[in-house]
């Protein structure tokens, strides 16, 4: 039985048991959200003892220097010392610069940090509320283009963040950032691999900055982004995206609308099936996946089947679970 001291207390994790697991068994209150290693969220230091190098990956290498690492996929085999996060080495302040409509259900959200954040189009932001309520969002702002960090936050039912961003936030309110994170981003240097970005709902952030980012950057294989919805009334940015496809003969947009017949400019059914339909062999091929998870699994599997290599597939699913029994975003 591994011991973990966490303050003033020693708490038992078993053999097949996380960090954080072991502290959220003993009763301990320890922030987290996703639990699969993606957002960051718990992200605590080790003072002493050796955590598995798996648990740091994701992580910035000045933080794994400090000791950082990521309780929720960590499987201890030694006795660790542990603190939560220094607040000073994660968070900054940044400030609400604007707050628009892009549809009924989807806002954007455009931040100011007050320092420099240096991301790529297509990783993630964790944000903070003032209570303490954290939430994960995609960028779909890109350095050399924008400004401002753009959010799009879609309002969910009992969404504590995303309704009190859409009811309550205002220009010049302060919000706490920390990231970026992920790797679900463009990399330049290979400007003829054709390029696949599909996703559904929000998802769309990430791969409106990724490929806007590739675009800036002068690739010039193929870019076709498949967005996936209910309805013709998920659909944002829409313009602008068609915009971008007539400007650039490389660039294709397809909206797809799964609940919707086939109409001039919307393909009928899930985006991932459409696109599979469209594209057979797509070996060769760099694949970004972003939405709900199974949408993400689904197309990850087709993407490998269809020919893409593993090291080109990069994924960022939206897991809607809380795992504090809270609504999430």
């Amino acid at each position: 039985m591994v011991k973990l001291q966490f303050g003033p207390r020693e708490v038992d994790c078993a053999p097949d048991q996380t960090v954080l697991d072991a502290l959220l068994d003993s009763g301990e209150d320890v922030p987290y959200s996703c639990k699969t290693g993606m957002c960051l969220t718990c992200m605590m230091q080790c003072k002493g003892g050796t955590v598995p190098e798996a648990s740091q990956n994701g992580i910035k290498g000045t933080l794994v220097e400090q000791g950082y690492f990521l309780p929720c996929v960590c499987t201890p085999t030694d006795d660790l010392d542990l603190s939560p996060a220094d607040d000073h080495d994660l968070f900054t302040w940044s400030v609400v610069h604007e707050i628009e409509p892009l549809n009924e259900t989807v806002c954007r959200v455009l931040l100011d940090p007050t320092t420099p954040i240096y991301y790529r189009a297509g990783q993630f932001i964790n944000v903070r509320r003032a209570d303490g309520l954290v939430r994960s969002y995609s960028l779909a702002s890109v350095p050399q283009l924008d400004g401002f960090l753009e959010l799009h936050v879609k309002r969910l039912p009992r969404g504590r963040m995303s309704n009190w961003m859409f009811d309550e936030l205002k220009k010049g309110d302060r919000l706490e950032i920390q990231g970026p994170n992920g790797s679900c981003y463009y990399t330049p240097g290979k400007f003829e691999q054709n390029m696949l970005l599909v996703g559904n709902g929000s998802g769309l952030a990430p791969l409106f900055g990724i490929a806007r980012d590739a675009l800036a950057s002068g690739h010039k294989g193929k870019i076709c982004l498949y967005h996936g919805s209910q309805s013709r009334k998920g659909h944002y940015l829409v313009d602008v995206l068609r915009d971008l496809d007539a400007e650039h003969a490389n660039f294709t947009y397809f909206p797809c609308a799964s609940r919707e017949e086939p109409a001039d400019n919307l393909r009928s059914g899930r985006a991932e099936i459409v696109a599979a339909r469209d594209l057979p062999d797509i070996k060769g091929w760099s694949v970004f996946l972003c939405g709900f998870p199974p949408m993400v699994t689904s197309a990850r599997k087709w993407a490998y089947l269809a020919g893409a290599a593993m090291n080109d597939i990069y994924a960022d699913p939206f897991d809607l679970k809380d795992l504090r029994a809270e609504p999430r975003n």
